[in-house]
């Protein structure tokens, strides 16, 4: 997997691209500290294949950091499949998908 990250003051937009499985999410995870001081955080899934488990997780700490702060998270591109995986687990209900 690959992440290109854009900073932009408080705003961080993160594109992923291939898949977010459980030997990738360690790369994400390892992320999550710049969150510390964003308002905004956009996850850009675009070019994303594929989200297993270990990728939902990361995911879910990525919304509960920044719900703890009081900023915003946003899943952006994401493909259908990957939607029909969030609504399966009831991610679609916590998390701002456009």
């Amino acid at each position: 997997m690959t992440i290109n990250t854009v900073e932009n003051g408080n705003k961080l937009l993160l594109e992923l691209e291939g898949r977010l499985d459980t030997i990738t999410s360690k790369d994400l995870e390892k992320q999550l500290p710049a969150l510390d001081d964003k308002d905004n955080v956009v996850f850009d899934f675009d070019k994303l294949d594929y989200i297993s488990s270990a990728g939902l997780r990361v995911v879910l700490q990525a919304q509960k950091k920044m719900n703890a702060i009081g900023g915003e998270l946003i899943i952006k591109n994401a493909s259908d499949g990957i939607i029909e995986v969030f609504d399966m687990t009831g991610f679609s209900d916590i998390l701002t998908i456009e």
